[in-house]
């Protein structure tokens, strides 16, 4: 995992600063950092970050690799449950996480929880199909992949989160990945059986697999 951040590091570090402009001075929590993606991403664009994850493993390798930044740190904790007073942050970020947790309206509130009134809050996840049976096999191949995947939402699901919580969208944006099979079954240290019965889920065959990633920039 920490390698294929390496190798794209750059490129996500683009992303962000493009879609987030934000003024240098934030103090922002990525949360589900795993090994650090987001919060070095983050890093060079804000005054400060602090990752947050529930898995210590992930943490050990996201402070292997933190000695390049003076200005991010990592800690264990829940993301329906996190270690912060209300209105913490000026920017609450999470990358990819939202479907790994069984209840991630849980997730949602605590991003705005933690943020400060006119903060923003930074969602990135990949989204389900709007055919609701496309959207199931989607989620029968991503839990043969990986046993922490609960379901993908799709988009009017996650608008209807942020209306919830009286966020205002302030831009968003769509963006297909089109992955190589292995490589992403590699990814999540899926092999023996059920990387065959992943293999046989794949939605687009046996050689790739197509996701589609969402953007959302919201406003407290």
């Amino acid at each position: 995992m920490a390698a294929r951040q390496d190798a794209r590091a750059e490129e996500l570090a683009a992303k962000v600063r493009a879609f987030v402009l934000a003024r240098g001075d934030e103090r922002a929590v990525d949360v589900g950092t795993g090994a650090g993606a987001l919060a070095f991403a983050l890093a060079p664009i804000v005054g400060e970050v602090v990752g947050v994850d529930r898995v210590p493993e992930l943490l050990a390798l996201a402070r292997e690799r933190v000695v390049t930044y003076d200005n991010v740190s990592f800690v264990e904790g829940d993301a329906t449950r996190l270690p912060f007073e209300e209105f913490a942050f000026d920017l609450a970020a999470t990358l990819r996480t939202l479907h790994h947790v069984p209840r991630p309206e849980l997730v949602v509130a605590e991003l705005v929880r933690v943020t400060r009134p006119g903060g923003r809050i930074l969602v990135v996840d990949q989204i389900a199909p709007v055919d609701p049976l496309a959207g199931l096999a989607v989620d029968r191949f991503e839990r043969a992949r990986d046993a922490g995947h609960t379901r993908l939402l799709p988009e009017i699901d996650l608008r209807q989160l942020f209306e919830a919580n009286g966020l205002v969208l302030v831009r968003d944006r769509c963006e297909t990945e089109r992955r190589p099979l292995d490589e992403y079954l590699d990814l999540a240290g899926c092999t023996g059986e059920e990387r065959e019965r992943a293999h046989a889920l794949a939605p687009d065959g046996s050689d790739a697999y197509t996701a589609t990633l969402g953007w959302y920039l919201l406003r407290r």
